[in-house]
């Protein structure tokens, strides 16, 4: 019985477990890498399955890092069925079509630049007539019922608490050994934090042989922050930033965080605490996430006593592309909220070339900022970004706050996985950095579990779980990736902050004879490493 780490194995994205028991196959998530371009380079590449052969999958949550491979599975040979909650369900069937359109459009702006260059165009890793397909194959399951997946395997959903339709996931294989038993694994998904708005507490059995834990905020600890706190922490930082003068933009995940800040707005601007400047929601995918929101709003906590809950006369939800363009008329006092959360990709690319270079601006990072992404750079500090590339300085104010999380922080982690314990055999920390991951494991051990089964696999590692009681064997198998291409910044990323750096450079200097002794400087610097190659 053989476990995989496809994925958010030594990162943070890319979630996908591949099992392999004797009587099936099947994955646990099939999720997008995102963050660095050497990263994200593995999304295009072939899966390390053959996807004709997987027979199910568990999706534990629609976020596309767990679940933007999906139609790239079916589009390769995938016939079986995906199991998800109907929450899940309903958010990919708007989800998945944009990041199908994502792909199709960035393919198409890519090949226009590699005819330029001379270079072969390229295919998107999926169409929407993919997605169409793929959405024909989920089944919707029920929370704490249990339901037969595969031969030999059955799993049960259990809310994880971390966005609309979120699960960990307990699955029960039989053995088929000569002395049969039940392998009893969970996979947690992401977990949320506790006393997260709109849902419960994350909750799951205890007792397993594995658990798979996510590990994201691993030794980093919140302030347990009530939603009445979070509030006032939301509306100081919108009067700052609109008494600077310029725009704030907020980079928004579609799901959860935008509907999260669009009560919290609303509540604010109920209560007189802000004054009613326009805000602007410019995102499609979080504009009809929303709808889903509504639709399910029964499942909701924290929601009676806030009438109409995302709408306000000075609200108002921008889905066109003309629409989104009178946004750039406003040069200051307005709120404009714009995908994507990481400003990877979405409409907020073209509000920061809009804003980043004015001084009375500000940026509001409100989640998880994946290393190699432009959130990143942005978090860092870095004084110029390239966007659509174009050169922009960053003369706004970079501003975070992380009171909208959707991840549990350290101790709410370790706090969740002991009340999984006793864990017979081993569990495995993913979904992490390597700092979040070693702190996990040193919490774990403090906790009194023993260090030989706190196990940190790497990306594409594979365990084989009967092997060895005392303990687990791993087999040799070929890596897609190095363990240092997953730590965050690559060459891209370097690339793109020493042109920047290059030109500020260039642009202080002196005169020309300064300029041309500096680049004098970079020539000699690559002629020097040309002479140690040969």
């Amino acid at each position: 019985m053989l476990l995989s780490f496809c994925g958010a194995a030594g990162t943070v994205t890319g979630s996908c477990y591949w099992m392999q028991t004797e009587r099936c196959q099947f994955l646990v998530d099939c999720g997008m890498f995102q963050g660095s371009k050497t990263l994200k380079e593995l999304n295009y590449g072939a899966f390390p399955f053959d996807p004709a052969k997987i027979d199910f999958v568990l999706l534990t949550h629609a976020h596309i890092d767990h679940s933007g491979l999906l139609p790239k599975l079916v589009k390769q040979g995938f016939k079986g069925t995906i199991f998800a909650t109907e929450g899940s369900f309903d958010l990919l069937s708007y989800m998945l079509p944009d990041s199908a359109y994502i792909q199709e459009t960035e393919v198409e702006r890519l090949n226009r630049r590699n005819v330029q260059r001379g270079r072969p165009a390229v295919e998107p890793m999926y169409t929407r007539d993919d997605v169409d397909t793929a959405l024909q194959a989920f089944s919707n399951v029920a929370y704490e019922s249990w339901r037969e997946v595969g031969d030999g395997v059955r799993a049960r959903f259990w809310n994880a608490g971390h966005i609309l339709g979120a699960a960990s996931i307990e699955v029960e294989i039989a053995t088929g050994q000569r002395s049969p038993r039940v392998l009893r694994l969970l996979f947690s998904g992401d977990i949320g934090p506790e006393h997260k708005l709109f849902h419960p507490d994350p909750d799951a059995p205890d007792n397993f042989d594995f658990v798979c834990c996510e590990s994201t905020y691993g030794g980093r600890k919140r302030g347990d922050v009530s939603p009445e706190k979070r509030r006032q922490i939301l509306a100081h930082e919108v009067k700052t930033a609109l008494q600077r003068g310029g725009n704030l933009l907020i980079p928004v995940f579609a799901v959860e965080r935008t509907q999260e800040l669009l009560l919290d707005l609303s509540v604010l601007f109920d209560r007189g605490e802000l004054p009613k400047v326009p805000v602007f929601l410019d995102s499609p995918l979080a504009i009809k996430a929303t709808k889903v929101f509504l639709k399910n709003a029964d499942m909701l906590e924290d929601t009676a006593k806030v009438p109409d809950l995302f709408r306000r006369p000075n609200i108002r939800f921008t889905e066109s592309v003309a629409e989104s363009k009178v946004i750039a008329r406003f040069t200051g006092g307005a709120i404009i909220m714009a995908g994507s959360g990481m400003c990877d990709a979405g409409r907020i690319r073209h509000h920061l070339k809009q804003n980043l270079w004015r001084n009375n601006a500000t940026v509001l990072l409100v989640g998880y900022q994946a290393p190699g992404t432009l959130g990143s750079l942005l978090q860092r500090g870095v004084s110029a970004v390239k966007i659509q590339g174009e050169d922009v300085r960053v003369n706004a104010a970079i501003r975070q706050i992380d009171v909208y999380s959707g991840h549990a922080d350290g101790d709410q982690l370790l706090s969740w996985v002991r009340a999984r314990l006793p864990v017979k055999s081993a569990i495995f920390l993913t979904h992490g950095e390597e700092e979040a991951l070693e702190a996990m494991r040193a919490g774990l051990q403090e906790s009194g579990v023993p260090g030989e089964r706190i196990i940190i696999p790497q990306l594409d590692d594979v365990v084989d779980l009967l092997a060895g009681e005392s303990k687990l064997q791993f087999r040799p198998v070929p890596h897609r990736l190095g363990q240092e291409s997953l730590r965050g910044r690559d060459w891209h990323n370097d690339l793109a902050e020493f042109s920047l750096d290059l030109r500020a450079k260039l642009e202080g200097a002196a005169d020309d004879k300064a300029r041309g002794v500096i680049l004098r400087r970079v020539m000699r610097a690559l002629e020097d490493d040309d002479s140690e190659k040969r």
